[in-house]
Parts: C-alpha cells; structure tokens; sequence
C-alpha cells in the first residue's frame, strides 16, 4: 500500500502555489521600474518578457489543459517587437507601422485567448468601437498625412476595441476577468494617449504612457496566475483522491 501510494505521489506534476506565482510576479514588476527610470530597451522588454517566463513556469506541466495561455504568451512576444520599433522608429515611417503591426497581432493573441474562454460581448463593442471610430475620423485622420500610418491605425483601431469588447466577454472567474479586462483596458487607454502624442502633439499625457502600458501586462499575467490558482484546489482535490490522500496530505506534499 505504501509503495503504491509512493508510485502515485512520484506521477503528481510540480504544483507551484499561487503565493509563489505572486513572488516571481516581481519579475515584470522589477523590470517595468527600471524600464521608466532608465529608458533602456532591455527592461521594456522585461516586462511582457518576464511575463512570458511566469507563465512558462506555472503552466508548463498543463500546458495540455492550458492551450490557451499560449495566446497571451504570443501577445506578450510581438509586443516586444512592436516596443522595439517603436522605441527605434525616429522619424522612419516604416518602422512606426512595423511597430503598429505587430501591436496589432498582439491584440490578436488577446482576443483570441478571450474568445476562447467566453464571447463577445456585443453591445460594450459596439459602443467603445462607436466612440474610437469618431476620433478616428474626426480627429486622427485629418491629421495622419501618411496613407501607410493611416490605414494601420485605422486597422489597429479596430481590433483594440474588438479585443476589449472580447475581455468583457470573458466567462471566468470574477478577479481573473476584471484583471484581464483592466490589463486590455490600460492598453486600450495606452495606446489612445499615444496617439494624441504622435499625431495630434498633445503632450500632456506622456508620463502615463508607459506606466498605463506596463502595469496591462502585469494586470493580464496576473489574471492568468489568479485563473491558475483558482484551479489548483480543484486539481489537488482531484489528484489527492486519486491517490488516496486528504486534501490537506496533498496540501502539505505539495
């Protein structure tokens, strides 16, 4: 009996704690810090960076239950490269755009993660696309004079409000929902607050920029180590009886 419960318990996967997962949060935390206090790339790309490696961590022995957090993962990844031209565009249009793209598939690894896990949600959609679709054309596109940066802020625009209408969608957990749709919010509110700086010059905002933008990559990472969390009762519960142990046994082992 004892062996066959020793045979059991070497089968049972690593199960990080969600406390656990708040400490390696300080990772992105750590870099998004460093990233306004010096500027340097390297921790820009800390923080979607980090968030990739939390995640990598958590969920690496469930990926197979887990499919989707791949999603988020590969936003966090193009937006890396989209920091990376934006950060060295200067006055190069091509990078702007470049930029611009692979935010755009960024906001598709969100929207798909969010469809996945519940809808979207129709009438929050509508209105928020409404709204930004009213200071496209009366405010952006009287003053974008390039046709290349038009048509990608224009699509851009478009799947930012598609995203966030998705994150309102969501069929999870209330924390995790409400941090996963704060975090496609503060990008939403990120990216507008560039856009009143490139292209209508209204500076006043800048400081926020990149503030707004890290702390929606902390907010998403923290969404998913929240989902995670909510499941590790349930699988230690499932994994325990499995092997016949109490739930505070499979607890303490774990």
């Amino acid at each position: 009996m004892m062996q066959e419960a020793d045979t059991k318990q070497e089968g049972k996967p690593l199960i990080l704690s969600q406390e656990l997962g708040l400490l390696f949060l300080m990772l992105p935390i750590a870099s998004a810090f460093a990233a306004l206090e010096t500027g340097v790339f390297f921790w820009k790309a800390g923080v979607a960076g980090g968030g990739i490696f939390v995640l990598c961590l958590f969920f690496c022995h469930s990926f197979a239950r887990y499919k989707d957090v791949l999603w988020v993962m590969l936003a966090f990844g193009f937006s890396i490269g989209g920091d990376w031209f934006l950060s060295n565009k200067g006055e190069n249009v091509l990078f702007f755009a470049a930029g611009i793209g692979l935010f755009f598939f960024a906001h598709l690894g969100y929207l798909g993660y969010a469809l996945i896990n519940g809808r979207l949600h129709r009438l929050a959609t509508l209105l928020v696309l409404a709204s930004y679709l009213l200071f496209f054309f009366f405010c952006l596109y009287p003053a974008i004079g390039s046709k290349l940066l038009l048509v990608s802020a224009f699509v851009y625009l478009l799947v930012s409000c598609v995203s966030f209408g998705a994150s309102l969608g969501l069929q999870l957990p209330g924390a995790s929902k409400w941090l996963y749709v704060f975090g496609i919010g503060m990008i939403l509110l990120s990216d507008t607050m560039i856009a009143f700086h490139e292209f209508l010059h209204y500076k006043e905002w800048n400081q926020l920029i990149l503030p707004t933008y890290y702390l929606a990559q902390i907010s998403v990472t923290l969404s998913l180590l929240v989902r995670k969390g909510g499941s590790l009762r349930e699988e230690g519960r499932e994994r325990g009886e499995d092997a016949d142990m109490t739930q505070d046994e499979y607890d303490r082992a774990g």
